[in-house]
C-alpha cells in the first residue's frame, strides 16, 4: 500500500493504518531498535510505542515521508528505553560503541543544544555528507543513525570490517576538520 494511503488512514482514523504500517514498516523499525537497544523484547514494546505515537501525531501532523517520520520515532523511543534499561549492563547494543567513535567530533561537556545551535550543527553534518560519495555516506549513515555493527556494514558493502573501520574512522577525521573550518570546537 502506498504511504499516501496509509497516512490518508490515520488522518481518517482507520485502525487498519497501523496493520499496514506494520506490515510495511515493521522489519525497518525493529531493525533500528535492536541496533540502539541490543534487546528483541524492549525493541517490540518500542516499535509497538511507535504505531501509537504515530497514531496520536496524525493528525495534525501530515508526514512526508513516512518511513523517516517512523524511523525517526522509533529511534527517540529507544535511545529513550536505552537510557531507561542501561542497555550497556545487558550487552548487545552498538549505542557505547558509536558513542565514543562520534565523540571526537563534538565537543562539549553538555548537550549539543548547550554547546551550539542545533539545527544549525544539522545542517552543517548534511552539507558535509553530501561532499561525500554515496558509499560512504551510506556507511557512516547505517553506522551513526541506525546503529549497525561494523560487521552489519561490512556484509552489507562485501568488504572486511576492518575495511569500514578505517573508512568511518577517515570521515570522522574528515567531519571534525569540516566542522573545525566552520567555526564548531571540538575536542
Amino acid at each position: 500500500m502506498e504511504d499516501t494511503k496509509i497516512v490518508q488512514m490515520y488522518w481518517d482514523r482507520d485502525s487498519d493504518a497501523i496493520v499496514h504500517t506494520a506490515d510495511k514498516y515493521g522489519a525497518y523499525l525493529r531493525t533500528i531498535a535492536v541496533n540502539i537497544i541490543g534487546s528483541h523484547e524492549d525493541a517490540e514494546e518500542c516499535v509497538n510505542d511507535t504505531y501509537m505515537s504515530a497514531w496520536r501525531a496524525m493528525p495534525p501532523h501530515r508526514p512526508m515521508i513516512l518511513s523517516t517520520f517512523l524511523g525517526k520515532i522509533t529511534r527517540n523511543l529507544s535511545f529513550n528505553r536505552y537510557k531507561q534499561i542501561h542497555a550497556d549492563k545487558r550487552g548487545g547494543s552498538q549505542i557505547p560503541y558509536v558513542l565514543d567513535e562520534l565523540a571526537e567530533c563534538i565537543a562539549g561537556t553538555g548537550s549539543v543544544e548547550q554547546t551550539l545551535e542545533y539545527d544549525q550543527l544539522v545542517a552543517t553534518i548534511d552539507t558535509f555528507l553530501d561532499t561525500l560519495s554515496t558509499e560512504k555516506r551510506v556507511m557512516f549513515v547505517r553506522r551513526y543513525w541506525y546503529n549497525d555493527s561494523m560487521a552489519d556494514i561490512a556484509g552489507r558493502f562485501g568488504k572486511r570490517e576492518k575495511t569500514v573501520s578505517k573508512s568511518l574512522e577517515r570521515i570522522r577525521r574528515d567531519l571534525r576538520h569540516y566542522l573545525e573550518e566552520r567555526g564548531y570546537r571540538v575536542e
